[in-house]
C-alpha cells in the first residue's frame, strides 16, 4: 500500500511538472455565464462534461476535449461544455441549475433522473471526471458514462457506483514521462459496466501534432499523441453517441 500511494504521488508530481512546462499562462477563472447550455436544461437531456488535462484553456479550440464538445453540441438534445480540470466546483454547479428544473435550489428524486449526465476527461481532466462522478454519487445523482483519455490522479481507477458504463484508454511508451491510467475497475461490478481498458502505442505510429505546441511535442511524448490522436477520439465520441442513444450501457 506505501509503495502504492509513493507511485501515485510520483505520477502526479511528474505530471505536475510537465503541465507547468507544457502548458501556456491559464486564463481567468471560468464562469458558470461562459457556459453555452440554457439552465434549467430541459427535461430528457442530455449533459456532456469534458474536462481539459494540465492548465490548458477550457476554450482552447486546439485541444481535442474542446474539439469535441463543440461537436456534441451539434447533436439534437445534446448539451455539452469544457471546463478546466481545476473548477470542479463550477461543473458540480452546472449540473445542480441544470437539473433544478423549479428553480427552489433543492433536487428532489425527479430531478435527479430528469437530465443525463456524461462526464469526460484527459490526463488530470480524466481524473476530475471520476473526482465528479464520486461528488455526484454523493448526491445521488447517477451518471450515465465516463471515458478517461491517459488520466493521471489518485482514486481515479476505481469508478463509482452511480456511473452505469465507463471506458479507458491510455499509453504506457517508453521514453515519456506521464503514463495514464492502465486499469479502471467498478466499485460495485453489479452497477457499473467496464466496457474497455484500451492501451495504445505511438512507438511505431506517428501522428499530426500540428495543434501541439513544440514544448508539447518535445517533451509530452505518447501523453501528446495520445491527446492528438484522431483515432483515439473518434472511439471517444462513439462512447458517448452510444451511450446517450441507448440510455444504457
Amino acid at each position: 500500500m506505501r509503495e502504492m500511494l509513493f507511485n501515485q504521488g510520483l505520477r502526479l508530481r511528474i505530471a505536475l511538472l510537465c503541465a507547468m512546462m507544457l502548458c501556456g499562462r491559464a486564463a481567468g477563472a471560468q464562469r458558470l455565464s461562459q457556459l453555452a447550455s440554457p439552465l434549467p436544461l430541459p427535461r430528457g437531456s442530455t449533459l456532456v462534461i469534458g474536462f481539459l488535462g494540465g492548465y490548458d484553456r477550457w476554450d482552447d479550440e486546439h485541444r481535442s476535449v474542446r474539439q469535441l464538445v463543440l461537436k456534441l453540441r451539434e447533436k439534437p438534445g445534446v448539451y455539452a461544455e469544457s471546463i478546466s480540470n481545476h473548477r470542479r466546483s463550477l461543473a458540480l454547479k452546472l449540473i445542480r441549475e441544470a437539473l433544478d428544473t423549479n428553480r427552489d435550489g433543492q433536487l428532489d428524486p425527479e430531478e435527479r433522473a430528469g437530465v443525463r449526465v456524461v462526464l469526460f476527461g484527459q490526463s488530470w481532466g480524466g481524473a476530475a471526471a471520476i473526482a465528479t462522478a464520486r461528488d455526484l454519487q454523493n448526491a445521488g445523482i447517477p451518471v450515465l458514462l465516463t471515458v478517461q483519455v491517459d488520466s493521471v490522479g489518485i482514486h481515479d481507477d476505481i469508478i463509482p457506483f452511480n456511473v452505469s458504463a465507463a471506458v479507458n484508454f491510455s499509453q504506457h511508451d517508453p521514453l515519456t514521462a506521464i503514463h495514464g491510467r492502465k486499469m479502471i475497475h467498478a466499485a460495485d461490478p453489479a452497477r457499473t459496466a467496464i466496457l474497455g481498458n484500451f492501451e495504445s502505442s505511438y512507438v511505431a505510429r506517428t501522428v499530426d501534432e500540428s495543434n501541439a505546441s513544440k514544448a508539447r511535442q518535445v517533451f509530452g511524448g505518447s501523453h501528446t499523441k495520445m491527446e492528438q490522436d484522431p483515432l483515439v477520439w473518434n472511439r471517444v465520441e462513439h462512447y458517448i453517441v452510444d451511450a446517450i442513444a441507448r440510455r444504457v450501457p
